[in-house]
């Protein structure tokens, strides 16, 4: 089965991919003729995911999901949430972002964070959302090199590494997008 999977990050992609397995196909808006930007202006997860799946459904008239991920600080009363891809500039730079999240975390006690992903699908004109959530803790240096985003800075609960430590396999089997594509799959797998 074919579904667009609104983003063109290939890490993301590759991450989605894998948890979803060999009986999709996950294909860009690009690959669909949508290159420009996807709008992301809400100022929730939901609303993002929700957003980005209705733009490419209304651009192509075919079943596609969308997600929208953040990292939730204590400390930091949320942040930097909805705004975590551009925590630190306008585009997507992860080393900025991780250094302004270390500043902001400097003198800090309390370092519980969690991921959370919201995924909105659009199957046959009717949305479905779906969750997934991984507590963790902040830790204060970067460690690791492997997945994106400020998965240097993340050990989820339960482990002593953080995600950048960890291999593909390991990170989709507790990560928040893996539970959330979990579900997505789940759905799919029982609707299809």
């Amino acid at each position: 089965m074919k579904i667009i999977f609104a983003t063109n990050n290939a890490h993301k992609l590759s991450e989605v991919q894998a948890v979803l397995g060999d009986g999709f196909e996950l294909v860009t808006p690009r690959m669909c003729g949508v290159e420009e930007d996807i709008p992301e202006t809400s100022d929730t997860l939901e609303g993002n995911a929700s957003q980005k799946s209705h733009y490419l459904y209304e651009k192509t008239g075919l079943d596609c999901f969308a997600d929208d991920t953040g990292l939730e600080v204590e400390a930091l009363d949320g942040a930097p949430g909805v705004h975590s891809a551009r925590y630190a500039t306008d585009g997507h730079d992860f080393q900025a972002n991780n250094r302004l999240l270390l500043k902001n975390m400097e003198g800090k006690e309390n370092r519980r964070a969690r991921f959370r992903t919201v995924i909105s699908l659009i199957e046959g004109g009717e949305e479905h959302l779906f969750e997934g959530i991984v507590e963790g803790r902040i830790i204060d240096h970067e460690s690791g090199s492997e997945g994106f985003g400020y998965d240097p800075l993340f050990v989820p609960d339960g482990f002593d590494r953080t995600f950048a430590e960890m291999t593909a396999e390991e990170k989709n089997a507790v990560s928040h997008r893996g539970r959330a594509v979990r579900k997505l799959v789940e759905y799919l797998h029982k609707n299809a």
